[in-house]
């Protein structure tokens, strides 16, 4: 393509790159040089391949771009104002600017068009391989014979630091695995990072044959201005049904800019006002104007029309689809309502303590996972690579594979991408609350992905089990001690730890029914069974679980350790104190209860507090207050029995009875022969090693 062509193909990929310098000139903040060099990439996608409607970027069964080189968001926005999105001349000068809609990264829900957050690198590839699985789900469940109304693509460009993150080959080993046929990808080859040429990090291995290696279908493009290259290839991927495709494109940053091309300057910051004359200028632009659009461009790539065809289209199809097939058709609408079929909260299962005497929290979920999982068709998920120590499948569900859209996915050793693919689940629409699970300890290993959900407050479920130091004698390695405040730490998480059986089940229907993402914790040992009515309190985030009237003192446990505090209050009432026990499985559900119940659940006029809980008690001041105490662990855990472990480190009804002593100023202590830990430990079991 020449540079300087008249041909409206040409100024039109030209003003897009004129939009990039002149937004991030204007903010003096951002990268200008890939939404120049990848302009005519981003035009072929979104003018000849894509599926959109403009008009309505929710439509069902568009196809779905995303841009996993967040960086280069203003490519994206200048594409989405172009093409007719609802995003206008002035949310483009407002590039990165206070409460404008066009933030220095793409966020979902935010700027209309854009389907994910993307940013932080590698992230955008996996949520791509999450849309390309519940494309390929809602497809296998709701197409028939005749009748088509799932079937579109996942475009994605992504850069050389996509690339270079881990977290991108787990979720394309994941697509290859799968042959997710589907994706689209089109790799940004520029050679460019911040540091400098990829020469200093990366031009050892042949990315290409990476892909082959992995089952990608894998094509190069030498010259992104050659479009009909570009598009030959972009074909050839999108016509390829049995594996994803990645193209290759060589090109060159910041082009056509005289001095910025192929520098590392130009990747994370501004031209500077005579470069982007210069490069207007070879652009055959005037250098003088900012922000311009010809008419033409604008009437050449609005999509608005094409785009109302395509859905019309597809909504007559739909229609005589819901005629054919009405039970189906509601099912659909409460898939992509996200939430579950009514009625299942009253198939959630409830244990006696007289019949059951304890029972593993991990075990409970699964009981509570197969008794809705007929109320939550379209969820899907796995644990990696831990599906039978995490109890988190749905027992007949099937695995999904390349010839099977099953329930359970086997995320693999994998847990980073695990959790951005749940999240491109979650974010593609019409799937009830994705999964992944893990042991807790290995919440770390996909912590930018969990933070992620949170961010785009996202409907998705993270099932840790493994709680605790009480897992036993796999050691410090596996033991989770600083993870509940680290999860409790994000913003709009949802971090519930029931206490017994009866209080997972109101756990997961917390879980079905919460807003955003929710971090669940369970126990891999064996936990007493508490009264089930009294349980139901569960669902307000704190209780009162034992003690009536005013109190001498507060206990407050979470999880496993609430048994503890049960003991506790025993051995405190030997002694004459009155105790109340307050079981706190989720302080974000307590907290949005009103001041009344709470102080209900904790009289501000009793200061005599104790928490328990096996973690760090960085934060528990909030609850137990100046003149409070927490028992808890400030230091890692080691290698033993789960019982021998918790006691050794103080998680037992002694420690717990002996501060709220020292706080009432009674003399007295609890001897270590007087109580025993309230845990039982399970038999050995291997995780990770």
């Amino acid at each position: 393509m020449d540079l300087k062509s008249k041909t409206i193909e040409a100024v039109s990929i030209n003003t897009i790159r004129a939009f990039a310098m002149d937004a991030v000139q204007k903010a003096n903040s951002g990268h200008p040089g890939t939404p120049m060099s990848m302009a005519p990439v981003a035009y072929t996608i979104y003018t000849k391949f894509l599926r959109h409607n403009p008009d309505n970027p929710d439509w069902r069964d568009r196809d779905r771009f995303v841009l996993s080189a967040g960086h280069a968001s203003m490519l994206q926005y200048a594409l989405l104002h172009l093409t007719g999105y609802d995003l206008t001349m002035e949310d483009i000068k407002n590039f990165r600017q206070w409460e404008s809609r066009t933030p220095g990264h793409p966020e979902h829900f935010l700027t209309p068009g854009v389907e994910t957050t993307t940013g932080p690198l590698g992230q955008g590839f996996a949520n791509g391989v999450g849309m390309a699985l519940a494309e390929r789900f809602l497809a296998g469940r709701y197409n028939r014979i005749g009748h088509e109304v799932v079937n579109h693509h996942i475009y994605a460009i992504c850069s050389d630091g996509d690339l270079m993150e881990g977290v991108a080959q787990e979720a394309a080993s994941i697509a290859g695995q799968n042959s997710l046929g589907k994706l689209v990808y089109i790799y940004d080859d520029n050679r460019i990072t911040i540091d400098g040429t990829t020469a200093l990090s990366f031009d050892q291995e042949d990315k290409g044959k990476r892909f082959e290696a992995l089952g990608w279908h894998v094509q190069r493009v030498g010259d992104p201005e050659d479009l009909e290259a570009l598009e030959e290839a972009l074909t050839n991927a999108r016509d390829e049904e049995e594996r994803p495709s990645l193209v290759i494109v060589r090109s060159h940053i910041a082009y056509p800019a005289p001095h910025a091309q192929d520098t590392a300057a130009a990747h994370g910051s501004a031209l500077g006002e005579d470069e982007v004359r210069l490069a207007k200028e070879a652009m055959g632009f005037d250098p003088d104007e900012h922000f311009y659009v010809a008419d033409e461009v604008y009437e050449h790539m609005n999509m608005i029309g094409r785009g109302r065809e395509l859905e019309e289209e597809w909504n007559g199809r739909f229609a005589a689809w819901r005629e054919d097939f009405p039970e189906l058709a509601e099912e659909w609408e409460r898939a992509w309502s996200g939430r579950p079929e009514p009625g299942y909260e009253e198939k959630l299962p409830r244990w006696d303590p007289e019949d059951t005497e304890k029972l593993a929290t991990r075990k409970a979920g699964a009981a509570a996972m197969s008794a809705f999982e007929n109320y939550t068709p379209t969820m899907i998920g796995g644990a990696a690579d831990l599906v039978n120590s995490t109890s988190t499948a749905f027992k007949g569900g099937g695995m999904f594979s390349s010839t099977h859209v099953g329930r359970n996915i086997a995320w693999g050793v994998r847990e980073h991408g695990m959790g951005s693919c749940v999240n491109g689940i979650a974010v593609h629409g019409g799937m009830v609350r994705p999964y992944g699970s893990t042991f807790l300890i290995f919440s770390d290993y996909m912590r930018p992905a969990v933070r992620l959900s949170a961010l785009m407050g996202i409907p998705v479920a993270w099932v840790y089990t493994h709680d605790s130091v009480g897992l036993g004698e796999d050691g410090p390695t596996h033991q989770p001690v600083e993870h509940y405040m680290t999860l409790r730490a994000i913003p709009n998480m949802t971090v519930i730890r029931p206490a017994d059986p009866n209080e997972t089940s109101m756990a997961w229907r917390l879980t079905l029914e919460a807003e955003g993402p929710v971090a669940m914790l369970l126990t891999r040992q064996n936990v007493p069974v508490l009264d089930p009515e009294a349980a139901k309190g569960a669902l307000r985030g704190a209780y009162t679980l034992a003690g009536s009237g005013e109190p001498d003192a507060i206990l407050i446990g979470t999880g496993s350790e609430v048994a503890v505090a049960l003991e506790a209050r025993d051995l405190l009432a030997d002694r004459g104190v009155s105790a109340r026990v307050v079981s706190m499985p989720s302080w974000e559900v307590f907290e949005k209860q009103d001041r009344g119940y709470k102080d209900s659940v904790l009289p501000p006029s009793v200061e005599t507090r104790v928490s328990v809980e096996a973690g760090v008690t960085l934060g528990w001041e909030r609850y137990v207050g100046f003149k409070g105490a927490s028992v808890g662990i400030e230091r890692f855990g080691a290698s033993a029995p789960g019982e021998t472990v918790l006691n050794e480190l103080g998680i037992n009804p002694e420690n717990v009875a002996n501060k709220a002593l020292e706080l009432l100023g009674r003399s007295e202590r609890v001897g270590e022969s007087e109580g025993t830990p309230a845990v039982e430990d399970t038999a050995p079991e291997e995780g990770h090693s």
